[in-house]
């Protein structure tokens, strides 16, 4: 399986809600690496990493989001993998 890495925007109404948390369970679920993080113009911003199959699997489930979620939009775009070891939470952008 090939290894992959996309950054990906989420819009929507994807702050305040609980987005995050359950990006990064969804994540570490599929055995993804990466981060995700608010950012100021209300958008869910994550790196996620892993093989090709997972990474489609968890902007599939992204489109969606957890309970109380309304996504607009969902885009990704490739990036150099990297050196990481987890999924985590990081600071707003």
């Amino acid at each position: 399986m090939s290894e992959t890495a996309v950054r990906v925007m989420i819009a929507g109404r994807v702050q305040g809600i609980g987005y995050r948390m359950w990006a990064q369970g969804k994540a570490r679920g599929l055995g993804l690496l990466g981060w995700v993080r608010n950012r100021q113009d209300g958008t869910v911003e994550a790196l996620v990493q892993g093989a090709s199959d997972k990474v489609e699997a968890f902007l599939t489930a992204s489109e969606k989001g957890p309970r109380g979620a309304r996504v607009d939009d969902v885009m990704a775009v490739p990036e150099a993998t990297q050196q990481l070891s987890n999924f985590e939470i990081v600071p707003d952008a």
